[in-house]
């Protein structure tokens, strides 16, 4: 695969993934919708290769949520980045612990 995948998708980058999601209705019939989540790239895994997989957080009702996408799955449908910020580090998961930091970079 000679092109990059999501080059612009970096750890610190607060994002929205797009991911198709099928359903079956009580009938037997399936359903498909785009399912949204959003949320701070934690990291960024194996670069721009087939494999390479993004590591999604966000805070859900206080509860903190964790999503590991890799990102040639077929369901993937768009990833967006709301806004990025400038990190340091590589892998920025001491940022999933200041729960206040996450909402005011929002």
């Amino acid at each position: 695969m000679s092109e990059q995948l999501y080059p612009e998708v970096k750890p610190g980058a607060i994002v929205k993934v797009h991911q198709e999601i099928i359903d079956v209705t009580a009938k037997g019939e399936e359903k498909a919708r785009i399912q949204i989540f959003e949320g701070l790239v934690l990291q960024r895994r194996h670069g721009s290769t087939p494999e390479a997989t993004i590591t999604v957080h966000k805070e859900s009702d206080g509860i903190g949520v964790e999503k590991i996408f890799p990102l040639s799955l077929p369901t993937i449908k768009k990833i967006e980045v709301v806004k990025q910020m400038r990190v340091k580090r590589a892998k920025v998961g001491f940022m999933k612990n200041t729960h206040k930091n996450i909402k005011v970079l929002k």
